[in-house]
């Protein structure tokens, strides 16, 4: 049985699936918020679908871009429950689990500061401005994620499903689906993250 969860962005997932088949599933709204209750989704998860958590075989945890808090609970609980289960952790970009779905061509995370995280239809991933994005969008793609529905008015190249639309979320299904080219379970930033940046612009001062 694999264990999959994402908490890189404002919607925590997780899910329970054997060999392509999900048992159960969760999102919880809420920035940093969601991912604090990984572990509390997790048992839920098992208790609706029968299972015990000696029953997972692999974890496969989002390692982002995203926020740093999230990714920091998200992978730290991944690393821990392998350890402690003696299973392999893996990690899936929370932007490829977006391009899962084949009708979604650029993912697009809000990355907070006036940016957003993006890759697809040839976009190299990256950390960039909405007006950075619209100029490099191939017209008439669907872009998906948080960054995609707070932005939409200056990504006006692009078709952007409605708000509440389940193609904005990285739901958990969606990594394990990719394990075959999962990686090592490392934070993906994409910039530095923001205490880092304080220290830099401190010392340059």
């Amino acid at each position: 049985m694999i264990l999959s969860f994402d908490t890189a962005t404002d919607v925590a997932t997780a899910c329970l699936s054997t060999r392509g088949e999900v048992r159960a599933e969760s999102a919880s709204a809420g920035r940093s918020v969601g991912a604090q209750h990984l572990l509390d989704d997790v048992h839920t998860l098992l208790e609706e679908a029968g299972l015990d958590l000696g029953e997972v075989g692999t974890i496969v945890a989002g390692t982002g871009p995203g926020t740093f808090t999230g990714l920091r609970i998200g992978l730290a609980t991944a690393r821990a429950l392998g350890f402690a289960l003696g299973v392999p952790v893996l990690g899936v970009s929370t932007l490829d689990a977006l391009l899962r779905p084949a009708a979604v061509d650029v993912a697009c995370i809000d990355a907070r500061r006036g940016e957003v995280f993006c890759a697809g239809a040839g976009i190299e991933p990256g950390a960039r401005t909405p007006q950075e994005l619209a100029a490099i969008l191939p017209p008439g793609v669907v872009a998906a994620g948080d960054g995609a529905v707070r932005y939409r008015e200056l990504l006006d190249a692009a078709e952007i499903p409605p708000d509440d639309s389940p193609l904005h979320v990285p739901h958990a299904r969606h990594h394990a689906a990719l394990i075959d080219s999962a990686g090592p379970a490392e934070p993906c930033y994409l910039r530095s993250p923001d205490a880092d940046r304080s220290l830099a612009a401190r010392a340059a001062g």
